[in-house]
């Protein structure tokens, strides 16, 4: 990112992944520890409460983070084929911030959970020849 960019902040990350419409908090199981020693790796499950039918699936599942140089962290695409509505990464966070996971399903609706994590050593430092 140049610095002629202005990074997205949080809410206009996820205002871009919806389309503006409503989040509904529930249906979506975030697993990420509250406190990480090391911010350069840190495990994330994401489990949605969906049947995973063709007629009621979850489309995708996303990540966003509050600090990071980048909002959207990952997008993950699914489909009813895909047997359930779980997905597990290891992420790289910038400082202590809030994480968001979303998932939007099939009928269009979206879903939401939010956890603040508190990093100690921190990842993701652009210029470290400044510090």
């Amino acid at each position: 990112m140049n610095s002629n960019t202005t990074r997205p902040t949080l809410e206009q990350a996820i205002r871009s992944f919806t389309g503006g419409k409503q989040v509904i908090d529930g249906r979506v199981k975030f697993q990420i520890s509250p406190l990480v020693e090391n911010g350069n790796a840190v495990p994330v499950t994401v489990e949605v409460d969906s049947p995973m039918t063709a007629e009621n699936h979850v489309r995708r599942i996303a990540l966003f983070n509050e600090k990071n140089p980048q909002a959207d962290v990952a997008i993950f695409h699914l489909g009813p084929r895909a047997g359930r509505a779980k997905v597990s990464t290891r992420i790289r966070l910038a400082t202590s911030q809030a994480v968001v996971a979303l998932a939007e399903t099939s009928d269009g609706g979206f879903w939401s959970s939010k956890a603040n994590v508190v990093v100690t050593l921190a990842a993701c430092i652009e210029d470290v020849s400044q510090a």
